[in-house]
């Protein structure tokens, strides 16, 4: 406790921390800490998972009081995270028994407007937290710090406009702490703008690049969930996180995990929040060990343990990629970060691979039986006639999230069938149009041969 000690923290604070089970302090803590508590604005780099709610909430914790109204907002991308940074900020203050209210969106806003009343820190998504703007019926005037959590994060959902109403809300003279996986030029004009003279602080990566094998599949079409299958089968893991790039793949693929004998359970913006509540309480509690879930819903929770991170759909960028495999290889513990690269992931795969930062290796692929899978028969996805409808347009125009390409029969197909033509017969013999030479074709995916990302 002696590190923590040195930070200038109380002796309630530090009787706390201890209690908790805290011995020394993480990178951003002990860089963040110190400022916090001097009254400086803050502009950390820090991922999820490096200890960044006390870096910021034993500052705050210190210098504000129960009973003086609202004295600290922090602003969060998601639901998920706002109740985890909640809690914490709740555990960390007991010894002032202040009053930490999480807010928002998706349950009723009456218990919301009366919980306000009495609230010494508030934590919310910005949707919400505009909404008691609008009501009247959350009050900034006492406000002494502002926390924007997981920045990059907000704006990459388009929360740009609801973060700069907030903002202008609050009061001028306050301390501003913004934190962000990375610090981008849209954060960098935030913080230009609406911080006064920030300190920079980049922590150092909490995931241990050491202890973190990084491999791809190049896979055929037809055969990617079988894949997909076979590795959860075959590896010995613990929590698995799977990732997909929309909703609709994330019920698919746990569908038919769980059609095969695997226990999965998902997690995505469309599920109401008290069943995504129960999901995580089961994914913590280890009663399910594969956690399917978008990019979206993963951000900012900080789930420990995880061995595997597969990649079922490829991510758009190298940042996304970033993201999902810093989940494991974390506290000196190895982790593996598993990509399955079919035909249709072939151009995000090579962003992904254009990071000169990233060391990702082509593993030959395995012997897969074809499986049968089929999409679970919901209501809302039939036409007029009954008939399933992937892969056209929604209600709103666009795409029905590219569901399309993994098959279009109710009754199944194999890994998709039709979805991707060619299947395996698109790794054939001949020139590759990717810049490789000749690659073998049929069910092993060409994995032999010069490999069409241009690395090995």
């Amino acid at each position: 406790m002696e590190s923590f000690r040195k930070l200038g923290l109380s002796a309630e604070m530090l009787k706390v921390i201890e209690s908790i089970g805290f011995t020394e302090p993480s990178d951003i803590q002990e860089k963040a800490i110190p400022l916090v508590l001097t009254g400086k604005d803050v502009l950390g780099s820090s991922a999820t998972g490096s200890g960044k709610t006390l870096a910021f909430g034993a500052g705050i914790i210190e210098k504000i009081f129960t009973g003086k109204g609202i004295q600290a907002l922090v602003l969060t991308p998601t639901r998920e995270l706002a109740e985890q940074v909640g809690r914490s900020l709740h555990k960390f203050s007991q010894y002032k028994k202040l009053d930490v209210r999480e807010i928002y969106g998706g349950v009723s806003i009456e218990p919301q407007k009366v919980a306000l009343r009495h609230a010494d820190i508030v934590v919310g998504t910005p949707g919400r937290i505009l909404d008691h703007l609008r009501n009247d019926s959350l009050d900034l005037s006492r406000l002494k710090f502002l926390v924007l959590d997981e920045a990059d994060r907000m704006l990459d959902m388009g929360f740009i406009d609801d973060v700069v109403t907030i903002i202008d809300e609050c009061p001028k003279e306050r301390q501003t702490l913004l934190f962000s996986a990375t610090i981008s030029p849209d954060i960098q004009r935030i913080a230009k703008h609406y911080m006064k003279e920030p300190v920079l602080i980049e922590s150092e990566s909490y995931v241990d690049p050491s202890k973190l094998k990084q491999v791809y599949y190049d896979t055929p079409s037809n055969l990617k969930f079988s894949m997909l299958v076979h590795l959860l089968k075959e590896e010995k893991s613990g929590l698995v996180m799977v990732f997909c790039n929309t909703r609709r793949n994330a019920d698919y693929v746990v569908h038919n995990l769980e059609r095969n004998g695997l226990d999965a359970i998902a997690i995505h913006g469309g599920l109401a929040q008290n069943k995504r509540s129960r999901v995580l309480e089961e994914f913590h509690s280890a009663k399910a060990l594969i956690l399917v879930c978008t990019d979206v819903a993963a951000r900012g929770l900080d789930v420990k343990n995880v061995s595997h991170v597969y990649n079922f759909d490829v991510p758009k960028t190298s940042i996304e990629y970033i993201h999902r495999i810093g989940r494991t290889a974390r506290a000196g513990k190895e982790g593996i970060a598993i990509t399955i690269v079919s035909q249709r992931d072939y151009d995000s795969f090579r962003k992904v691979l254009s990071d000169p930062s990233l060391t990702i290796v082509q593993q030959e692929m395995p012997e897969v039986a074809p499986i049968h899978v089929r999409f679970r028969e919901e209501t809302n996805d039939r036409d007029n006639r009954g008939r399933l409808t992937f892969g056209g347009k929604g209600r709103f125009g666009g795409s029905r999230d590219g569901a399309r390409s993994y098959g279009r029969s109710s009754g199944g197909s194999h890994d998709g069938g039709r979805g991707d033509s060619g299947g395996g017969r698109s790794f054939g013999s001949g020139s590759s149009r990717f810049g490789g030479g000749e690659s073998s074709g049929g069910g092993r995916g060409g994995s032999r041969g010069s490999s069409r990302f241009g690395r090995r």
